[in-house]
């Protein structure tokens, strides 16, 4: 039994496609007339590219959205809490009338105006992303913390301790509206 010789089996299938071709291409006909399009199936295609196009932005804002919220809520309880640890030392060091008191002070302020630049950068870098009832929140946040800075920088001895008591009672009720809105990790 002989074998069949792939040369010439490969030669004869391409003979006989180049024979097939030449009859169907010598055999076609042109067509007299102008293309147009199908008007009801471009309608569709057009609705339909409308449709995913819009669907693609949303889902992009969605995660332009989702990660705002991620980036803000995140860094927040740690920028905030350094504010307020600087802040509870501040008010020990004047309590006590310790010898430290004005260094305190002056970190304190100087800690809660960083914890309110550092949130305000974050909601700004946020822009449209972020929701606005949540930055509305951070933006308050970074009221009463400078609020709190100035207050703080004013503090002397003698001074009245109720301004900055209610500038105070204003970074807390900020943080614990921020952190009801961010989501629970």
């Amino acid at each position: 039994m002989k074998l069949l010789n792939p040369r010439g089996f490969g030669l004869v299938c391409a003979t006989a496609a180049v024979v097939a071709g030449s009859t169907v291409a010598g055999c076609a006909e042109q067509v007299e007339g102008t293309a147009h399009p199908n008007t009801s199936e471009l309608a569709a295609y057009k609705t339909e590219a409308a449709a995913s196009s819009a669907a693609a932005t949303s889902s992009r804002r969605a995660a332009a959205q989702s990660q705002a919220i991620d980036d803000n809520c995140a860094q927040f309880p740690a920028t905030t809490g350094l504010g307020v640890t600087s802040y509870n030392d501040f008010v020990d060091a004047h309590d006590a009338n310790a010898p430290d008191y004005a260094a305190k002070r002056d970190a304190a302020a100087q800690t809660l105006e960083d914890a309110a630049v550092k949130v305000e950068t974050g909601v700004n870098t946020a822009a449209e992303s972020l929701p606005p009832d949540l930055a509305a929140k951070f933006n308050e946040y970074v009221a009463a913390a400078r609020a709190l800075a100035a207050e703080t920088r004013g503090m002397t001895y003698t001074a009245p301790v109720g301004p900055l008591n209610e500038a105070s009672k204003r970074v807390n009720d900020a943080r614990n509206a921020v952190r009801d809105a961010c989501p629970k990790r």
